[in-house]
């Protein structure tokens, strides 16, 4: 019997935020995968290794976590006034299917990193020293970001002293600016897809849940941990060794979602599982974080636990970050009474894994809110370069 060969496609793997994944030029993936399709998609579950029954992802490049089961494609942007286009994949672990349906912010910083490595940037725009401003168009929700990279000696610098809670060592900082973030881009949707700040959601089997429901960054459900039982100060472990647990959580959300109009039947949630995501919020309390550093309530506005690809995070979504910063600078939703109040246009939030700060101003027009930019600081590193193989059958 003959065995074909691997192929083989150049690639880079590259922490950004909190999140890894695996970075394709356009123009370097394989004919059949330059095209939204069943190819691509098979491509990029093998480079992972899903669907793997055993949630280890052993024969590929994912961490079978949400966290690092994604791939990215960039190009030249076909869009006037920006640099590139980028395009994000959410790798299910042990499913066959990827998940097009939302951004990821975290690796919305890498992206601005591998654009200047990968030559999709116009040399006229990069400074020789210096910070060069990188024109993002998210193709996932059609939507601007801006990340601001520090350059040295005409290439991305990658060291550095920010540091990043959820990330082992520093580096160098990247400013994000998500501009109009106010809708997840999904037929020009209202910030607000219920039209209320508050809503009362019926969960089948849990009862009647007060919600705020937000399109900023990523389509989020927000509710209040004292609710379903929680203090809000809980770290992965004790939500994601808890099949019951998760099980409740997966049930607001499919709620959340029929009721935001992202699905029209329960079971449609199975193949949306990037979007939306679930998330509780407390008021400011004393807790340890999960490197041991205690976080005490005077350090924190409020603190968000969220749910990422069925299992809690082990510190924030970029794209949730950018929705508990607009949903908190809003007077009467639940982000905001557990921030305490007011119009902040900024808040520092407390999560598993420590801190974050995320800032955004919101707005009244026409009666409506919205968000112009919300802004946060991440970083982004290289850890591989070279070529990632797979069989050739693959796809």
């Amino acid at each position: 019997m003959a065995h074909l060969p691997q192929v083989k496609i150049p690639a880079t793997y590259i922490r950004g935020g909190t999140s890894k994944g695996v970075f394709f030029r356009l123009q370097d993936l394989p004919e059949s995968c330059q095209v939204p399709g069943t190819p691509r998609d098979r491509l990029f579950m093998r480079v992972i290794g899903s669907p793997d029954p055993y949630s280890a992802h052993i024969d590929g490049m994912g961490g079978a976590t949400s966290s690092t089961s994604k791939c990215v494609i960039l190009s030249k942007s076909s869009q006037p006034d920006h640099d590139v286009d980028y395009l994000y994949g959410q790798i299910s672990i042990d499913k066959a299917f990827v998940d097009w349906s939302g951004n990821c912010g975290n690796l919305s910083t890498a992206a601005g990193a591998f654009a200047i490595h990968a030559g999709l940037v116009d040399p006229s725009r990069i400074p020789q020293n210096g910070i060069c401003v990188v024109r993002i168009w998210q193709a996932n929700i059609k939507k601007t970001i801006i990340a601001h990279v520090p350059v040295t000696n005409g290439e991305v610098q990658e060291t550095g002293d920010f540091e990043l809670d959820g990330v082992t060592f520093p580096a160098a900082e990247i400013v994000l600016e998500f501009l109009d973030p106010s809708d997840d881009g999904e037929e020009g949707g209202s910030m607000f897809p219920t039209g209320n700040l508050v809503d009362e959601l019926d969960v089948p089997g849990i009862g009647t849940l007060q919600a705020t429901m937000i399109s900023a960054g990523i389509p989020t459900v927000f509710v209040k941990a004292e609710e379903i039982g929680y203090q809000g100060t809980e770290l992965r472990e004790q939500i994601n060794t808890d099949p019951q647990a998760l099980a409740r959580l997966e049930a607001i959300r499919v709620a959340g979602a029929l009721r935001m109009g992202l699905i029209k039947t329960p079971e449609e949630a199975a193949t949306r599982q990037h979007t939306p995501k679930i998330a509780f919020v407390s008021p400011p309390k004393d807790y340890v974080s999960s490197s041991g550093k205690t976080v005490k309530a005077s350090d924190v506005d409020l603190l968000v636990r969220a749910v990422s690809m069925g299992k809690l995070h082990h510190a924030m979504m970029g794209t949730a970050a950018v929705a508990i910063g607009t949903a908190a600078a809003i007077p009467g939703t639940l982000v905001n009474q557990a921030a305490g109040g007011g119009e902040p246009n900024a808040v520092r939030f407390g999560h598993p894994s420590g801190t974050l700060r995320v800032g955004a101003e919101a707005q009244q027009e026409q009666g409506e809110w919205v968000v112009k930019k919300a802004i946060m600081s991440r970083s982004a590193r290289i850890l591989m370069e070279g070529w990632v193989r797979v069989p050739q059958e693959s796809f």
